[in-house]
């Protein structure tokens, strides 16, 4: 404990922690946190509404990675730490070798005595016969030949010269410690800490009303042109023009002002033959100040445009307002009153059901629906299912199902279908009725079934001739009686049928049927049901014209099992009203990328310097060469010659060698003169 007291003191407190700040094993550490912090935010995709991860990865997970800051893991206080002391321990490394390396490039060690030369593994010991003069010229003129450096220095008893070769070497270590200082500064400008401290001292407010048009967003959201860095989105319709971006950033946004406004002139998408995007640009239009005239350019995926230092990508594709004509059918009207509507993506319209008020929120229109369907030898093929548009009905007390509805029917085994999904949140999946479509394509018979179910004077005139059919083999005093019971009861299932399916019916049966008969009551109700129904969808048939004299053909019987499927399950829809839509003119909007990163030329030219740094290293070695010549005695000059390297030693030693017999040859010598 004293020896570590004695050690503190002696060296101080501060020569410890620069040592520490210094050392190899913090920077291994550091450097080692931020690849794997890294690799996540590569894998994980970053800054994305926080709506997305709770649907991906549910909201345990979800509140687990808000907490560790994986969302915008470049701007989390903890990877700001590691840039920092990356940074720090960087320079400290810089700072206290870089003037002695420099040194080193220069020292040739002209004053090496001959006991260290004779040690050294990579030696040669001559007793030469010569001329000094001649002796000297000759070994500085070789070892200039074979490409050293050369200093050399007349001492008391002996001259030695020293020969260096790949002095620069010790660069590539400066330069790599300087890039990654440069590369860490690059990326404090490029992840805007500026504006994440901004955050954090509350001189910005993220807002998190997403419904929230720009043009009300507090003041304290909204950054001014003159942000020196930012990474955000914008979509544009076609003719429309933008001068801001939104910014994603933790559960809300912010908005950028830009220095100029963009204008979307047209957009253009290309489709395989399967309907699936080839490729799409956008045509757009710059409106500067600075400019004499507006700049017109054409962008596209993986070809932006640079202007002022904004990179404009283009990122992707959406609807920019199409203008729908729908049709609404009323799911509870026996009168099938169809309402005709026009409306807007993104607007919305006001309608009233049984004068209860509802609005429809139109959110999205796709001209192309490219889905998987199975084929004959079970392969997964894709086919183009037309258009469809997402909307939500939004009741009196502002609750809402979001529902998505295609324009034309889709084939399923054989019969057409209008699909329709509904969904209580996004965090579900849809769920969908397959409404069963008529010979022309239409939901109009399937509504015209369903209507007739709902109209008491016609269920009761059709429940009436079923329940004579069904009794007319039956001779009984209680015929009249029977009949009337039967009439109630049929009517009842049929109104608790067509209100709320199988659900409702269920219900019925298990509060009012004793659990011992339950079974064959419900399996009397539902044939009764069935044929009540079906004597009723015949009348629509014939209302249609169609000659059933021979019978319903298999088509329509199916038509009628699918109907019947649809109406069980019509408690889960919600929606008093099925909006079909009739025509829409499809209006298209630009997703544009719009980033500026004044940090991203400092992080280039470090990894320029980071590359070259590491080629000086690996590629030039840093070699040395001494050979000391003693004044001449008795037998004539004793000459050492050695050598060193600083790394590749088993390289050096065979280029040694050659450069050895090389030398030995240019002074006269052979291999045999060597002395060991």
């Amino acid at each position: 404990m004293n020896t570590e007291v004695r050690k503190t003191r002696r060296y101080g407190f501060g020569n410890i922690l620069v040592e520490f700040l210094g050392s190899m094993n913090l920077a291994i550490t550091v450097l080692s946190g931020i690849a794997i912090a890294s690799i996540i935010g590569t894998i994980l995709r970053q800054n994305e509404p926080y709506q997305n991860y709770i649907i991906k990865f549910g909201p345990f997970w979800h509140d687990m990675f808000v907490s560790m800051g994986l969302y915008d893991i470049y701007g989390a206080w903890w990877f700001v730490s590691l840039l920092f002391f990356l940074l720090l321990t960087t320079s400290v490394c810089v700072v206290r070798n870089g003037p002695q390396m420099i040194i080193d490039m220069r020292n040739f060690r002209i004053n090496a005595s001959r006991n260290s030369l004779r040690a050294f593994h990579n030696n040669a010991q001559w007793k030469i016969e010569s001329d000094r003069e001649s002796l000297i010229q000759n070994i500085t003129s070789h070892m200039q030949a074979e490409g050293y450096n050369i200093r050399s220095k007349e001492h008391e008893d002996h001259t030695m010269i020293a020969a260096m070769r790949g002095g620069v070497n010790r660069l590539g270590y400066i330069f790599t410690h300087l890039a990654i200082v440069v590369v860490c500064v690059g990326s404090v400008i490029m992840y805007n800490m500026p504006l994440k401290y901004a955050i954090f001292s509350g001189d910005v407010k993220i807002e998190t009303d997403n419904t929230l048009p720009a043009s009300k967003v507090p003041a304290k959201s909204v950054l001014k042109s003159d942000n020196p860095s930012y990474r955000g989105a914008v979509s544009i319709s076609e003719g429309q023009s933008a001068n801001i971006i939104f910014l994603n950033i933790e559960d809300g946004f912010l908005i950028q002002e830009l220095p100029f406004q963009i204008e979307l002139k047209d957009f253009r998408i290309e489709h395989y033959d399967s309907g699936q995007p080839k490729s799409f640009e956008s045509d757009l239009v710059i409106h500067d100040d600075e400019l004499d005239a507006p700049l017109e350019a054409t962008i596209s995926v993986n070809h932006p445009l640079i202007y002022r230092g904004n990179a404009i990508y283009q990122a992707s594709f959406n609807d920019g307002g199409s203008k729908l004509s729908l049709r609404a059918w009323p799911l509870n009207d026996p009168a099938l009153k169809t309402l005709d509507i026009e409306g807007a993506v993104f607007g919305d319209v006001a309608m009233k059901v049984d004068d209860t008020p509802y609005t429809i929120e139109l959110s999205d229109f796709r001209k192309f629906n490219i889905n998987p369907i199975e084929s004959e030898n079970n392969s997964k093929k894709f086919k183009n299912f037309g258009p469809n548009f997402t909307f939500k009905v939004r009741d009196e007390q502002g609750q809402a199902r979001e529902y998505v509805n295609y324009m034309f029917p889709i084939e399923q085994e054989g019969r057409l279908f209008m699909l329709s999904g509904v969904r209580s949140s996004v965090a579900d999946t849809f769920r969908y009725l397959y409404i069963p479509a008529d010979a022309n394509g239409s939901v109009k018979r399937f509504m015209q079934f369903y209507a007739a179910m709902q109209d008491k004077k016609v269920v009761s005139k059709v429940v009436s001739q079923t329940i004579t059919d069904m009794l007319a083999g039956l001779v009984s005093e209680k015929r009249l009686e029977i009949s009337k019971g039967m009439n109630i009861t049929t009517r009842r299932l049929v109104s608790l049928f067509a209100k709320d399916g199988l659900t409702a019916l269920n219900e019925h049966i298990q509060k009012n049927i004793p659990v011992a008969q339950r079974q064959k009551a419900t399996a009397t109700y539902f044939d009764i049901l069935r044929k009540t129904l079906g004597n009723l969808y015949i009348n629509i048939l014939q209302q249609e014209g169609l000659d059933i004299t021979q019978g319903v053909s298999k088509s329509d019987s199916d038509f009628f099992d699918d109907a019947l499927t649809v109406i069980g399950n019509i408690n889960v829809y919600g929606a008093p009203f099925y909006l079909e839509m009739k025509d829409f003119e499809h209006i298209q909007a630009s997703g544009l990328q719009i980033a500026r990163a004044p940090g991203k030329e400092i992080i280039v030219f470090g990894c320029v310097m980071l590359i070259i740094g590491i080629f000086i290293m690996f590629y030039i070695q840093q070699r040395r060469c001494w050979v000391w010549v003693a004044n001449k005695q008795e037998s004539g000059y004793e000459v050492i010659f050695a050598g060193s390297c600083n790394r590749n030693e088993r390289d050096f030693a065979q280029d040694f060698k050659k450069i050895k017999q090389r030398l030995a040859h240019r002074l006269g010598l052979s291999v045999d003169d060597e002395n060991h």
